[in-house]
């Protein structure tokens, strides 16, 4: 029989797999698939492997061959995770794309791309599985002790069990556990997503006769009224909703889960657990309608046009122009032929805002994704796309990696946001690039929309490279703001500023509150005040671990650091004279705010920035204040300036504009041009024109006069002069690389090392190194070395394995040790 069995394996084939780890490692590992996994095994499943000398990781099979691996010994897979698999063929195309593109590895892609609850953790942990009821008595001796223990002690790790039973051979008793259920071993990795379950309440057709029920009710009464109670309130519900749960029929009635459980028992109610959607929208189907205006009506002929010859267009259209509803027509066109459709948006707070007005057209086939769902949630969008289920999926910069079957058009709105670039960890992808590949993989289309495009897409499109389709007018003959520049030196001069507000803004906040208008002010700093100074002796107080100084912050009365989260307590004397003459220098939304409630205590405020959105429904509630005119003035940072469309703003406060434009950077016009016309944008957007007041200490720079003319073109032109003489997108390619130690001194060496080893290929490309603006974070000391390479002469492929030569042969000297390299491929 042995030989026989034998015989069969021999027959069989050897399969091996490359799997990608969700580690930072340069190339994919091989391991070996056991015979009996060989008719299981599929390219996209999740695989239990062991790394190293004792960990496990869930990897995902990104290849299957009949080859081992040449230099080392394969390792069996120890488990398959997936009944079919949860990675696509062309997310793994797209994956090993932004590896090669973003100098990063397809383990760091991995990781960024999955939702954390496929990522199974292995801990060295053993619990008792407390969702399944077991006999002890046929347990032997060793099982029942360690049960005992876990009543104890929820968790017990195998080091424990070892010194509890007094021997070393404890895994074959663990996994006897194991398999009868009644532990979990988190070296077996157990699933962490469970499908949301609900338990829904059907009253017994028995009791649908009015005799029946009148019957049932004269038992229950006498019995127990708390029963009667419930089925009562069953009957009452049942007069508006289909669907009755057991949770919203013990909070209608007031009877608890011990009545409603007897009822189930006794064949009143009959219970149908069943899986719901976390996402709280599944039989939303009202579909509204709408018409578009002539001139939108023009601009998405154009936009359908010029998608027949270019697989991208531009739809280059001022604020409130209407671009939303001419997606959603393109939506319609596009779901009538059965295909997906991916809507990125740059932020969760425009993600928030808009799934309300899109739900209205697309109902339940339209999915939401981003970082603010729990890993349930996520989980859940990623297996209805997979499913096909999502026909339209509305998300942030991370949507680009979910599964999509048949992906027909990508809509990038504001695609000019810096929030479509990550910034860490790897990969430092582009959302907005990244979209066009991955159109391109599924034969589908991209349209990018934007009133103030990045600089690089307009050169695009009016270079022929993407189509171009503008929308000149507001929607409904709105017309654009009125833009008015108020010099804080001149008010300053006249005494007529108070606070940080000047005479116009405040008539103008005042003027607009008593018309029962809004008012938004936009100021790009969170916090009171960014500097604590002493009068004295000019110290500051800094970040322990970057070299930053701490920003204050009243509502905790602390010093805060925006880079690591190191906090402080604000000193009542300065530490290093001893002078009590302290005093804050700058100001941030918090201080803007705590101002405006002294100047005008009858108007109702509200902030929004990172410190008070930072719970999940927070900012929903904020927007929803707004939306209901709850609050009359909103302060905020860059938040407010990103799609926001409410009736009622008209008037739009711009604290300090200098902050923007004289920020070191090749980008800064480009960036204040958009941020000052997209918050501008948000005034007067129905109806009556809006109004925005610019207060600034240089009333005559180029960018206010060209955001007051709303000339994008004089913006384009004047630009791309200055681009392309000192060698800047889009004419020039840029790859920024930083280099990390902890020690300055060795992180000099290691950077002109590496720096002198580039000039050896690129020459005269390789800029610096220099440290950047901000030169310790964390604790690393920073360096950068800047590569600027010719768009049309040079290929950028080649150039990017060379420089991975060129790290990689650094990383095998000495003098690598304890330095971390971050690439950093189209920089913003």
């Amino acid at each position: 029989m042995l030989e026989f069995s034998e015989g069969i394996y021999a027959q069989r084939k050897t399969l091996f797999v490359e799997v990608i780890l969700p580690l930072a490692i340069s190339r994919n590992y091989t391991y070996r698939v056991p015979f009996e996994m060989n008719d299981l095994i599929e390219t996209g499943m999740r695989v239990v492997v062991q790394f190293g000398k004792s960990k496990l990781y869930t990897a995902i099979v990104a290849a299957i061959t009949e080859h081992a691996p040449e230099k080392y010994e394969a390792k069996y897979l120890i488990e398959i995770l997936d009944d079919k698999p949860v990675v696509t063929p062309h997310q793994l195309r797209f994956w090993h794309w932004l590896a090669e593109y973003y100098m990063c590895n397809e383990g760091e892609v991995m990781n960024a791309a999955l939702p954390s609850a496929l990522k199974l953790a292995s801990e060295t942990k053993v619990m008792l599985n407390r969702d399944y009821e077991f006999d002890r008595t046929q347990l032997n001796d060793k099982e029942f002790l360690i049960t005992e223990a876990l009543d104890i002690q929820p968790e017990l790790t195998v080091s424990d069990i070892v010194k509890l039973l007094g021997q070393k051979t404890v895994m074959p008793i663990l996994k006897s556990l194991f398999e009868k259920n009644i532990v979990n071993i988190s070296e077996e990795v157990s699933e962490r997503y469970k499908p949301r379950r609900r338990t829904y309440l059907t009253l017994n057709p028995e009791y649908n006769h009015q005799e029946s029920l009148k019957e049932l009710f004269g038992i229950l009464e006498k019995r127990a009224p708390k029963q009667a109670d419930a089925v009562l309130a069953y009957i009452k519900l049942s007069r508006s909703q289909k669907n009755i749960t057991k949770n919203e029929l013990i909070e209608e009635s007031g009877s608890g889960d011990s009545s409603i459980k007897s009822l189930i028992e006794k064949e009143v109610f009959i219970a149908d657990e069943r899986t719901v959607s976390r996402l709280g929208y599944d039989e939303y189907d009202d579909i509204a309608n709408f018409t578009l205006s002539q001139t939108q009506q023009q601009a998405l002929e154009d936009v359908q046009e010029q998608l027949q010859q270019k697989d991208v267009v531009l739809l280059h259209g001022v604020t409130s122009s209407g671009k939303t509803q001419i997606y959603i027509r393109l939506i319609e066109e596009m779901m009538a032929t059965g295909r997906q459709v991916l809507y990125l948006l740059p932020e969760i707070a425009l993600t928030t805002h808009i799934i309300e007005r899109l739900r209205v057209y697309f109902g339940a086939h339209i999915g939401v994704y981003h970082s603010r769902f729990n890993d349930n949630e996520r989980v859940e969008v990623w297996q209805k796309v997979l499913n096909n289920e999502y026909k339209v999926v509305l998300g942030a910069r991370s949507s680009v990696f979910l599964p999509f079957a048949d992906l027909g058009l990508i809509i990038v709105d504001e695609e000019h946001e810096t929030s479509y670039k990550q910034y860490d960890p790897a990969p430092r992808y582009n959302a907005r690039d990244a979209a066009i590949y991955l159109a391109n993989m599924h034969q589908g289309k991209v349209v990018l929309g934007s009133a103030t495009p990045a600089l690089e897409t307009y050169f695009n499109a009016r270079t022929g490279k993407f189509g171009l389709v503008e929308l000149t007018e507001r929607y409904g003959g709105v017309q654009l703001p009125l833009v008015e520049v108020i010099s804080i030196s001149e008010e300053t001069k006249k005494k007529t500023m108070q606070s940080h507000f000047s005479s116009v803004l405040m008539a103008d906040m005042a003027q607009a509150i008593a018309n029962k208008e809004q008012v938004i002010l936009f100021q790009n700093r969170r916090g009171y005040a960014p500097i604590l100074m002493c009068r004295v002796c000019a110290y500051t107080p800094k970040c322990i671990n970057c070299d930053v100084s701490l920003t204050y912050h009243k509502h905790s009365g602390k010093l805060h650091c925006h880079y690591c989260g190191y906090k402080e307590d604000t000193p009542s004397v300065c530490p290093a004279c001893g002078s009590t003459h302290l005093e804050y220098k700058g100001f941030g939304t918090e201080k803007v705010e705590d101002e405006l409630s002294i100047l005008m205590p009858d108007a109702r405020l509200a902030r929004m920035d990172l410190d008070t959105t930072r719970s999940r429904n927070s900012l929903q509630t904020i927007l929803n204040n707004l939306e209901e005119k709850k609050i009359d003035v909103l302060v905020g940072t860059q938040m407010v300036a990103k799609g926001l469309d409410f009736a009622d703003v008209t008037v739009i406060g711009i604290i300090n504009a200098d902050s923007l434009l004289k920020y070191p950077d090749y980008r800064a016009n480009e960036r204040s041009y958009q941020m000052l016309a997209q918050v501008s944008g948000r005034a007067g957007r129905r109806g009556k024109q809006g109004k925005v007041v610019i207060q600034t200490y240089d009333p005559n720079h180029r960018v206010i006069k060209q955001v007051i003319a709303n000339d994008y073109a004089d913006l384009y032109f004047t630009e791309m002069e200055e681009r392309k003489s000192f060698k800047y997108p889009p004419y020039y390619r840029i790859i920024n690389l930083d280099i990390k130690h902890k020690n300055p001194e060795i992180l000099y060496n290691q950077a002109e090392y590496l720096a002198n080893e580039l000039r050896k290929h690129f020459g005269e490309r390789v800029i610096g190194p220099e440290p950047p603006l901000i030169n310790r974070i964390r604790n690393y000391y920073i360096m950068s070395i800047m590569l600027k390479f010719e768009r049309d002469t040079i290929s950028i492929v080649k150039a990017k394995a060379l420089i991975r030569d060129v790290i990689t042969q650094f990383q095998t000297t000495k003098l690598a040790k304890g330095s971390i390299i971050q690439p950093d491929v189209d920089p913003y």
